[in-house]
């Protein structure tokens, strides 16, 4: 395998020097004499729609995507893509129903919501989930999965590349929401400019030939030879029917997944909630048109990678240390075979996904842990510099726990992107529940939002082990299982709220806060007409 060459320097440096110089420009020209809490972790009113856009792009796509992702395109083909295109629906139903919601009643941080909703009891404790979350699975996550890939690439030690990758996304993070915004838009350019790259020449190499001919081609080739890897829904009878089970993708657990995700999360909403409802829904909807390539960048090179691996290359280089193949190696293997200046530019992109999560990442950590938890508790009188400076502390401190529990984690036992999606899934069925009840029914009680989110983890937890009675839970798809515990967790809410006096704290909704603009009604219609397309040509 060759290592990175000296052209492929430079393309790297020439991103990181952009990156570097356009945030420092931002930071310096729009920086406030006084820095205020809603402009460090909000960028209140600063933030454009392409920029939001970009930036819930860029935060989304990182390491399990790019590593995660792609092994999952290697080994069960195009049906992990239901991920990326429910997600491009599920951002329409935010933009209109969600985000109007947290907007009229300026909701800044998702405890927040949930203060101002139920009681700060609800709150804290979601806070602390939120922060176990966030360090725990997905900055640990990212970070790991990104150093694995870093270093498998450019032959660097990999303790290395993981503190390298956490102090690039420091640099980031601490100039604020303001610098993350920008700079992501610049990410998300080498991002889908480096992705493309590699696909286009990937599938080139399947082909034989280059050029668009060898596009068509190598796809046709693709699906003529591996027409298994070209399937969104998966019968029983398959053996992915246990990570997407059938029609439940369009159906079940995938739609709380993915509205969770983009719509209840701090780590995504916080782009959005210092803009202006036209502006947030905009970016919200050219974040589903890019989440409609995503695959394209992903998914499509893990398959061609199978299509190389069964003509006999690389087969000792897709070996893991127990010398089964691991899947997650098909995208660090596929960049190897990648010309000098173009592997560059993958390298780059791959780099640009991860720093931009991390940033990303760490700023809600940040957020949630100084506005939610040290200012309400700890630091009740303290001034807006002071809130600024425990915020930028909170980032590093998040950074060096990420880099000495990720090994310890388990991350790659079922694959990167997987292990994200069920540890996120225990907590997710009861904060959705959570959620969606609080927004649209005023009898929802502070009881029942607490049995959501405590008792929604313990059972999710219980069956996830198998200590939960009445069946076999290991052999439940977990997206099942989710579906399962949000039934229980509304059903429960609901009787609650029968049952207990009537907090009446429901939230300021008027049906005009629904109704979207005309440009906005015309892009979400060709979204969802091209998700339709997609699903009835792959089924």
């Amino acid at each position: 395998m060759q290592q990175l060459q000296t052209l492929d320097y430079i393309v790297f440096f020439f991103y990181f020097i952009v990156v570097s110089s356009y945030g420092y420009w931002i930071y310096q020209r729009k920086k406030s004499k006084v820095e205020s809490t809603k402009d460090f972790f909000l960028a209140e009113g600063s933030l454009t729609w392409w920029a939001i856009g970009a930036s819930l792009i860029a935060s989304n796509i990182s390491a399990e995507q790019f590593i995660g992702m792609s092994g999952n395109g290697f080994s069960m083909g195009l049906g992990i893509s239901t991920y990326e295109w429910m997600a491009a629906a599920t951002l329409v139903i935010v933009a209109v129903f969600f985000m109007p919601i947290y907007l009229k009643n300026k909701i800044y941080t998702m405890p927040q919501f949930l203060s101002q909703r139920y009681n700060p009891t609800v709150s804290l404790i979601m806070a602390v989930f939120w922060l176990a979350l966030y360090i725990l699975v997905n900055l640990t996550s990212i970070l790991y999965l990104g150093a694995l890939a870093v270093s498998g690439i450019s032959g660097l030690n990999f303790q290395f590349c993981m503190i390298a990758l956490a102090v690039f996304a420091i640099i980031i993070t601490i100039g604020g929401m303001k610098v993350i915004g920008f700079t992501d838009v610049i990410q998300v350019f080498f991002l889908v400019i480096g992705g493309l790259a590699t696909t286009y020449l990937a599938i080139n190499l399947v082909s034989d030939s280059a050029g668009m001919e060898g596009i068509a081609n190598g796809i046709k080739m693709m699906q003529s030879n591996h027409d298994d890897h070209f399937h969104m829904i998966f019968p029983k009878t398959s053996p992915f029917y246990m990570q997407l089970p059938g029609l439940t993708v369009l159906l079940g657990g995938m739609w709380i997944v993915n509205l969770n995700y983009w719509g209840c999360n701090q780590y995504i909403t916080q782009r959005a909630l210092g803009a202006d409802l036209k502006t947030a829904r905009n970016g919200i909807l050219f974040a589903a048109f890019l989440k409609l390539l995503m695959p394209v960048i992903v998914v499509l090179p893990g398959i061609a990678a199978y299509a190389l691996y069964s003509k006999g290359m690389f087969q000792a280089e897709m070996l893991g240390e127990d010398g089964v193949i691991n899947a997650d190696k098909a995208y660090p293997v596929l960049l190897n075979l990648l010309p000098a200046g173009l592997k560059g530019l993958s390298f780059a992109a791959l780099t640009a996904a991860v720093v931009a999560s991390l940033a990303g990442k760490a700023n809600s950590i940040s957020t949630i842990f100084t506005l939610d938890i040290f200012k309400n508790y700890i630091g009740k009188n303290s001034d807006e510099k002071s809130l600024v400076r425990i915020g930028r502390i909170v980032v590093v401190v998040s950074m060096i726990l990420a880099i000495l529990v990720s090994p310890y984690m388990g991350i790659d036992k079922k694959g990167g992107f997987q292990f994200i999606q069920e540890m996120t899934g225990l907590l997710s069925p009861g904060i959705f529940a959570s959620f969606i009840m609080g927004f649209f029914w005023k009898r929802t009680n502070s009881a029942g939002a607490l049995f959501a989110i405590v008792g929604g983890f313990l059972i999710a937890l219980a069956m996830h082990n198998n200590f939960f009675p009445f069946a076999d839970w290991t052999q439940v798809p977990f997206l099942d299982r989710m579906g399962l515990v949000f039934v229980i967790c509304v059903v429960v809410m609901f009787i609650l709220g029968l049952v207990l006096p009537d907090e009446k704290k429901g939230l300021a909704i008027d049906a005009s806060m629904f109704m979207p603009h005309k440009s906005f009604v015309i892009g979400a219609v060709v979204v969802l007409a091209i998700i339709t397309f997609l699903y009835g040509r792959f089924w």
